[in-house]
Order: structure tokens, then sequence, then C-alpha cells
């Protein structure tokens, strides 16, 4: 176990190098001057289309899911663990500093999924069953050639393993262990196997009764549990917030400093405080990694500029609001100078924020986001494997996946997050460098639908 490990260690290690943080980061700065930003001005229409505005224009159009349930599968896939347990291990790696470099990466992240989610919708292709699919490895196929389906297969292969659920169910069998078993003396901190096995096998059962609906199962799931979750999350967190408003400027101070200095990371290394907030910053929002496209390019629309404008807020909800608030959360209440790590420490810091009910609330979140995560994360991964094998193979992805979520509640939480480092900078160099390409096609597109727009040739 302890090779795996290293070599999980090290293979992230070698993945995230500078080259992939100028590809991750300067392609996102490169698709805001190539834009002009012209897109961001166009955020009322965003929320207008999420409404279903121009809903009985799309009437004809080829997909599956509105474009609301387009993003709330997109966003069950990123609002989960990243948020609660993702700035936890960003803040104890990395320090403070490292959540300014998580919101530079969902700045340039807002961008990065305009172009990736309107070229989804734009090289929209055919799976071997006759039925339209989107994604970056369709937009690869269709829009490049033959010749570049290397990096399809690239993206697909590391697909399947970038969306496995073992991060998500290791998260929740954790909290689990942490709230209710231990307690209750049902397992304790130096052994807890046949606990944790035990719910991994629940999990998987629960998990696969929901999956077997595919697409049009996981979006109405999503669609009804992700927004209430935010609002839950949103009403706690603010009480927490509002109780200790007066530290929130020196936190946010802290952040700042802390950036371009490195003083809370060994060694003092801005470097490190850098890289590690890039990292959580795209296991946050996906923004560049190709995920969220698999969800938009199911979208009912035939203008890519649409899908591209509703893709875009999730960078915004995911990372500079969710990210900020647990960030916040974390600092204001010193949990993240604790020993706790992981989810363990945002329980801690609602815990002392709301004594005796406090890790209950953190349970009920983590409950429910990661399990939508891991329904939207198992859709992405047997598309994938569709692509890679044919969609009669998919069923074979469906078995393996649940298994795995067994797999995942006794897993290493270092080894998983190794894992996921890794095979996440797999899927952003075939997804940025075909968007990279493609891009003067979608400046060309999302210019005409403006246009159009602006002359008021929509209907209401």
């Amino acid at each position: 176990m302890n090779q795996i490990e290293t070599a999980l260690a090290a293979f992230a290690g070698f993945m995230w190098g500078p080259p992939l943080v100028v590809l991750l980061v300067g392609g996102g700065f490169f698709f805001m001057v190539h834009s002009r930003m012209q897109h961001f001005r166009y955020f009322r229409h965003s929320f207008d289309l999420l409404r279903g505005k121009y809903s009985a224009e799309s009437g004809d159009a080829a997909g599956d899911i509105t474009h609301y349930r387009a993003l709330a599968t997109a966003l069950a896939g990123t609002i989960g663990l990243g948020n609660i347990t993702g700035v936890a291990v960003a803040i104890t790696v990395g320090g403070p500093g490292a959540v300014f470099w998580m919101w530079v990466t969902a700045l340039v992240g807002i961008s990065t999924k305009f172009y990736t989610a309107s070229l989804a919708i734009m090289y929209r292709g055919y799976d071997d069953s006759g039925e339209l699919q989107g994604g970056p490895m369709y937009v690869i196929r269709e829009a490049l050639g033959k010749h570049w389906l290397p990096l399809a297969w690239m993206f697909a292969i590391a697909g399947m393993f970038g969306t496995l659920p073992v991060f998500q169910i290791n998260q929740l069998v954790q909290i689990l262990r942490d709230v209710i078993a231990i307690p209750a003396g049902l397992a304790s901190s130096d052994d807890h196997f046949s606990f944790d096995l035990t719910m991994g096998i629940i999990l998987s059962i629960v998990l696969f009764s929901i999956a077997v609906g595919k697409i049009k199962r996981v979006s109405a799931v999503a669609g009804k549990l992700v927004p209430s979750m935010v609002v839950f999350y949103f009403v706690i967190t603010g009480a927490l917030l509002f109780n200790n408003m007066d530290q929130i400027p020196a936190m946010f101070l802290l952040i700042f400093t802390d950036a371009f200095s490195g003083q809370a990371v060994a060694g003092g290394s801005i470097g490190a405080v850098l890289l590690i907030g890039v990292q959580r910053g795209v296991f946050s929002n996906e923004a560049g990694i190709g995920t969220e496209s698999l969800a938009h390019g199911a979208a009912k629309t035939n203008e890519p500029a649409r899908e591209g404008l509703v893709a875009m807020l999730g960078p915004i909800i995911d990372t500079l609001i969710v990210c900020t608030c647990t960030a916040l959360a974390l600092l204001v209440t010193g949990a993240w100078q604790g020993d706790a790590v992981g989810v363990s420490m945002t329980s801690q810091a609602y815990e002392q924020a709301f004594p005796g009910v406090g890790s209950y609330l953190v349970l009920v979140m983590v409950l429910i986001l990661s399990t939508t995560t891991v329904l939207t994360y198992w859709y992405y991964g047997s598309k994938c494997m569709g692509f890679l094998f044919g969609t009669a193979k998919q069923k074979y992805y469906m078995w393996t996946y649940m298994a795995l979520i067994t797999v995942g509640a006794v897993a290493s939480m270092d080894a998983i997050i190794n894992l996921f480092d890794g095979v996440y900078a797999t899927m952003a160099i075939p997804t940025m460098l075909s968007t990279i390409v493609l891009a003067p096609r979608v400046r060309a597109s999302a210019k005409e639908y403006f246009k159009r727009l602006d002359k008021g040739e929509f209907a209401d």
C-alpha cells in the first residue's frame, strides 16, 4: 500500500508542474483576452436562460435536459467536497494564501467554462448507439478530426479514473464515523474498518438504484437537491460568519498577504501556495478539466453561446462564493490551526460555532453533496467508457463504479487526493489544448449570437 501511495504522489507531482499551471491559468487568461470579455456583459441573460425565458425556442433542439438541469448537474459535480474538504486541504497544505489563488483560478475559469461549454454544444457527436453526446472527446473528434483522436482517448481514459467516487465516499464515511460511529461506540479512531466497509456497501446499493436512471434521473435528483443544499449551506455559514464578523476583514488581509509571502507554508514558498491554490481551485470548479462539458453537452439547445453563458456561472457560485465562505469559516474559528484534516477540520469549525449541533449540520451537507457528486461522476465516467469501448460496455462501468464506492470507504485519503490530482491534470491537457485551437470558432459563434440578441431577434 505504501508503494502505491508513493507512486500516486510521484504521479501527481509530475503532472502538476509549472507547464500545467500555465496551461490552466494562462489559458483562462487567454480566453478572457481573446473574447474581449464580451460574455461578461450578459450575466442577466444567463439567469434568463436558467429560468426558461427562451425555452419555447428549444422545442426541436437537440439535447436531453434544460439549461437549469445541465447547470445543476455540473454543479452537483463541483459543489461538494471540493468546497468543504478541498478548501480545508488547500489551507492545511498551502496556508490561507492558497484561497487567493483559488479565486484567480475561478476568475479565469469563468471564460474557460464559457468556451468549453460552447464547444460542447457546437461539436456534439453520435455514439455507437446513435445518441447525440457532448464532451471534450466528441469536440476533438468532430472538430479536429482523426489525427487528434489520441487526445480524445487521453481525456476519456483519464475521465474514467478522474470521476471515480472514492474521494467523496471516503470523506462521507469519515464524517459519519467521527460524528456518529465513534460517539456511539460502533468504531474507534484506531479500529473502524468494519464500520467503513459496512457503510461503503450500503451507499453503493442506494446510489446504484438512482444511477440506473441515467442522465434524466441524475439531473432530476441534482436539480432538486443541489439548490436546497446551497441555501442550507448559506444559512448556517452566514450565521457563523455573522457571529464572527469582526474577524472577517483580518482574515481577508491574511489571505492576501500570505498569497505573496507563503509564511503559513513550511519553507515559506510562494510557489507552493500558488500551486496548491490552483490545484484545489481546479478540483473545486473543474474549469479547464472538461467534466462540466459532459453535462452541458446534454443541454437542449442549438445555440452554443447560450450554454456557455449558463456554464460560466459555475465558478462564480462554486469557488468565488461557496469556497470563500468555507475558507472564512475555517479561518475565523481558528480550526485551520488545529490537528484535524479534510472534512474533520470543517466539522470542527462548525461544531465550535454551533456547539452540540455543528458537526451534524456538516454531516447533512456532506451526505447530500457527496452523493449528488458521486451520481454526476458516474454519468461522466460512463460517457467516457461509452466513447472508448461502446455504449454496450457501459453496464460494466456501472458495476465497477459501484464496487469502488466500497473501496473508497476504506482507502487512504492521501492516496485518493494524489490520484485525483494526477488524473485531473491529465484531463486538462486535451481539454485546454483543443479549446485554445478552436477558440476562434467560439468567438465567431458568440459574436453572431450576441449581435442577434442585441437586435431583439429572440422571443421572450
